[in-house]
């Protein structure tokens, strides 16, 4: 008798084959040389930036003041721990991230994730029911592929140098007509990922301001996502301070997702939720629950004293160096690629940049792809098997952007590097082998 395999639901059915991305990632890293190999695709942050010190200290002093942190290596709540919330509050509120103030945050309640700010986009899936989700284009490719494996229909609108452009966001809400009804959310990174480009405040305005009519419209609350992952790391001193969506919200649908892994270390976990007091606020509690009570306690105990000792001069320590990160690899990029580069993103914060090549494929099928990877099949690019030349990753545009979107044709000549985890020595490295990868591709 034939007995079939395990019995998968639908998202099970979508989850067994792995993202582009993720199998990119995974055919990389399965032979990668430390050492020789380069790797800009990856988003790490860099290794100086993390306090590894302070971290020491700061677990430290948690385990010797039980009285303040209690039971910091048992089970936390669902909500997070309150030192933590109590610090993350007043951290916003003394240093006016965003220009939050006391009353900002009066009708308005912080969650700590079960692991980083990724677990609280994964429970907004959970939570709303499928339908329709706005974002930018490009697009975070991580959440939006898992998004849809889920059954939500992502629709992405093109940004420009404001980020997500509100004209077009209208003209396509206009498109839909009566299915405007089947919209669930809006998720927008404050500063993008791929791209890196800075929501203005302006844009942000318009765009709470969209949302908010559009609620009244449908009859229903409809919640707009902002992801601040990388809004601590404006490092452009040029750029107007960021202000929070929160400023601008008088329905109670802005909801802003925060990470301290770009600011202090993604391995602490630490992502929170900042929004309205309520149903949806109580069920994210309730989900976190479900998964694992909270974030390791420990952790966020940690994270609390860190955020009450020293938080500035760790967020200018770490802004100053990808700054001078960014300035230097800008410089690089315009010797060695000139030209050939026919749209640079990024650069002002966080630590991306997003290129868009004049006349070059960057897509893993691409002769450029396969110079950098050494899978050209001709030995004298790639180096002999045994000894191959040094291979650099990066995150191709055709992943970035929404295969249904508007801009599938240019995403096929963009690409994502990062200047984040590796040091400017193998950056560098990795810009001289991209010129060669733009002329090979050129030749063939």
């Amino acid at each position: 008798m034939m007995i079939r395999d395990v019995l998968l639901s639908e998202y099970g059915k979508t989850s067994s084959r792995p993202s582009p991305v993720n199998q990119l990632m995974t055919d990389f890293a399965v032979g990668f040389r430390d050492g020789c190999d380069i790797n800009l695709g990856v988003g790490y942050v860099n290794e100086r930036t993390i306090p590894h010190q302070q971290i020491q200290i700061a677990c430290e002093k948690v385990l010797a003041h039980p009285e303040k942190y209690r039971a910091a290596l048992n089970y936390g709540g669902a909500q997070g721990s309150p030192n933590l919330i109590a610090s993350l509050r007043r951290f916003h509120i003394e240093n006016r991230i965003g220009g939050i103030t006391e009353q900002t945050l009066n009708n308005r309640d912080i969650v700590i994730g079960a692991n980083g700010a990724t677990s609280l986009l994964e429970s907004i899936t959970h939570l709303l029911p499928a339908g329709i989700i706005f974002t930018a284009d490009p697009m975070y490719y991580i959440y939006c592929n898992d998004l849809e494996r889920k059954g939500f229909k992502v629709v992405a609108v093109p940004e420009d140098d404001e980020g997500l452009d509100t004209e077009r966001l209208k003209a396509k809400l206009a498109a839909l007509g009566n299915e405007k009804e089947a919209i669930r959310f809006f998720y927008v990174v404050t500063v993008n990922n791929p791209t890196c480009t800075i929501l203005s405040n302006t844009r942000k305005q318009k765009l709470v301001d969209i949302v908010t009519r559009l609620s009244y419209e449908v009859g229903q609350k409809i919640p707009l996502f902002f992801d601040n992952a990388y809004s601590d790391l404006v490092h452009d001193s040029t750029v107007e301070p960021l202000v929070s969506a929160l400023c601008y919200d008088t329905l109670g649908i802005v909801y802003e997702v925060g990470t301290l892994s770009k600011i202090l270390a993604p391995g602490l976990r630490i992502g929170y939720l900042i929004g309205s007091k309520g149903p949806f606020l109580n069920s994210i509690i309730q989900r976190t629950s479900d998964i694992g009570f909270s974030a390791p306690l420990i952790n966020q105990e940690i994270a609390s004293y860190l955020l009450d000792h020293g938080i500035e001069a760790q967020i200018e320590t770490v802004n100053n160096g990808y700054q001078q990160k960014a300035k230097q690899v800008k410089t690089w990029m315009a010797k060695l690629l000139g030209d050939n580069i026919q749209e640079c993103r990024g650069g002002s914060a966080g630590f991306y940049f997003y290129l868009t090549l004049a006349n070059v494929a960057t897509g893993a099928t691409s002769d450029f792809f396969k110079f950098l990877t050494r899978t050209t099949r001709h030995e004298a690019v790639d180096g002999p098997s045994d000894a191959q030349h040094p291979k650099v990753i990066y995150i191709p545009g055709e992943h970035c952007v929404h295969p249904n979107g508007d801009m599938v044709e240019v995403g096929k000549r963009q690409l994502r590097i990062s200047y984040g985890f590796e040091e400017l020595p193998q950056i560098h490295t990795a810009l001289k082998l991209m010129k060669s990868a733009i002329a090979y591709s050129q030749e063939n």
